[in-house]
């Protein structure tokens, strides 16, 4: 009953989550467009100082609350309401705090990461923002633990298309797109998305209204206790991307491209390459909620074998997924590239990248059991680790070697810091790694569908490139590559039964 609740629950997430990706995809083109590529950069910038502030003033509420709650639900007698409103009164804490800070820096934050006190009123009015998206991070986490994922599915699309209307109002009306106006539109399309969200968590929780019951296993101080290494995670990552980011402009000026080239290339990698590359994840992202409090379930009540049975099919499937969707984007990264309105460097770069999105594809699954397993410790020092990479590799290689620096750096980051993952998971869980199985399988078998598939496509009155070749190719590729990996799995599940069906027939007979 459980397994089909989560296929069923990913299956509704994905779509949603895909309409999701699809929209915010489409709204960086109309942005591009409309500003340019240098207001995409300045968005980035703005949404990754935003993001800091966010994940400070909320303390990764989602994360806490999915998982203290879910394990909550797993003790008998628990609370999980009273669990939810002390993530409630710990994130109004820390919003407030925060908001405060922000206000009072405003213009040393304007003068650091912009170009002066002409976004300073944009930033003052970012504590609206902070706490409305607390309080709803809360509501959500504590819909996804009790299995109520798609809630919080529903808040997210509604943020996000509140927030994609007044932001593509807002730029419509207006014709001139400075600094200043860029950061504006931006903070109040932001404030409606999570106002809108907030009022829509409320009131699904009220209507639902879920009893207290006892009280809880843990008090407030016990839930600061269990939050804090898991906000110390979320900060410390949140704290080093932000930093990353606002590197990355200042070495390509370094390599000498003024500052609206900077903005511009910025732009491009963080509103179309990252997206690009993430969007085939949509299943996975989907499903790593799910997993944290399945995880957290399982570890709560001891049960060894659902975590390991949990690790080895999460890990199998994850790889033969990622390896067919980096495939994808290898193959026709130019495309995808000239499509978004990114050109011949977008392109460039997702084909370059392409390689390394298993390891990235991983990390989304790695980390989800992980944090369901209460092992946030090595979470934030493999996350220390890998950013000290990725920091390193910008300050070195950019300034001297131009855009292209930025792609080491994930290449050096990812395969670092995701090889760690999974050696600490294995050894953690049990689980035995099957190089065969897990990698070099799926890609031998991407390769001799993508190479049959291609063929087929040259034999149809088809362009040899282009929009019309990829949307043909991809779905007969990914049917071969599909058909292939399901029989070998049936094969695989057959064998395994025959293979018991034995073993009790011989014990049957001594």
């Amino acid at each position: 009953m459980i397994k089909s609740k989560m296929i069923r629950d990913t299956a509704l997430l994905t779509l949603m989550q895909l309409a999701l990706d699809s929209a915010a995809l489409l709204l960086n083109v109309f942005i591009t467009r409309r500003m340019g590529t240098s207001a995409i950069g300045i968005f980035s910038l703005m949404g990754s100082f935003l993001g800091l502030a966010g994940i400070l003033s909320n303390g990764s509420a989602f994360l806490c609350t999915s998982r203290l709650i879910s394990e909550e639900i797993g003790k008998r007698g628990g609370s999980p309401v009273g669990v939810l409103f002390h993530g409630v009164k710990l994130c109004l804490l820390l919003s407030t705090a925060v908001s405060v800070l922000v206000v009072l820096f405003a213009e040393p934050v304007s003068s650091r990461f912009f170009s002066g006190a002409a976004v300073t009123g944009a930033v003052r009015r970012m504590p609206l923002a902070l706490i409305a998206g607390a309080v709803s991070s809360c509501f959500k986490g504590y819909f996804n633990a009790t299995r109520r994922a798609s809630a919080a599915a529903f808040g997210d699309i509604l943020e996000f298309a509140v927030k994609a209307s007044v932001m593509v109002g807002l730029t419509l009306a207006q014709t001139s797109h400075d600094e200043a106006s860029v950061c504006r539109i931006m903070i109040v399309s932001i404030i409606s998305g999570n106002a809108a969200s907030l009022l829509f968590m409320l009131g699904l929780f009220a209507w639902h209204r879920p009893s207290r019951g006892g009280r809880p296993s843990i008090g407030f101080r016990g839930y600061i206790s269990a939050a804090v290494p898991i906000m110390g995670g979320g900060i410390l990552t949140a704290a080093l991307s932000s930093t990353n980011d606002a590197l990355i402009p200042v070495c390509l000026r370094q390599f000498g491209d003024s500052q609206e080239q900077a903005l511009s290339l910025f732009g491009i990698f963080e509103a179309i390459v990252i997206p690009t590359l993430f969007f085939p994840s949509v299943v996975l992202c989907s499903m790593s909620g799910m997993i944290v409090s399945e995880s957290a379930r399982a570890a709560a009540a001891g049960d060894r074998e659902r975590i390991h049975s949990l690790t080895s099919r999460l890990i199998e499937y994850t790889m033969i997924y990622a390896v067919f969707a980096a495939a994808v984007l290898l193959r026709f990264g130019g495309t995808i590239g000239e499509l978004l309105g990114g050109g011949e460097l977008a392109g460039g770069l997702i084909s370059l990248i392409a390689p390394v999105v298993p390891f990235i594809y991983m990390e989304i699954v790695l980390e989800a059991l992980i944090k369901g397993m209460g092992l946030q410790g090595f979470s934030s020092l493999n996350y220390l680790a890998e950013y000290v990479i990725r920091i390193s590799a910008v300050l070195i290689l950019v300034p001297r070697i131009g855009f292209m620096g930025i792609a080491v750096s994930y290449y050096a980051s990812n395969v670092f810091g995701n090889i760690s993952r999974f050696v600490k998971i294995l050894s953690h869980t049990g689980v035995r790694f099957a190089p065969v199985r897990m990698l070099i399988s799926p890609v031998i078998y991407a390769a001799l569908t993508c190479f049959t598939s291609e063929l087929v496509c040259r034999i149809l009155p088809l362009a040899e490139d282009g929009v019309g070749f990829m949307a043909v190719m991809t779905p007969i590729w990914l049917a071969g590559y599909g058909g292939i990996l399901c029989l070998l799995v049936n094969f695989r599940t057959n064998d395994k039964k025959r293979g018991g069906t034995l073993v009790l027939n011989a014990q049957r007979l001594t």
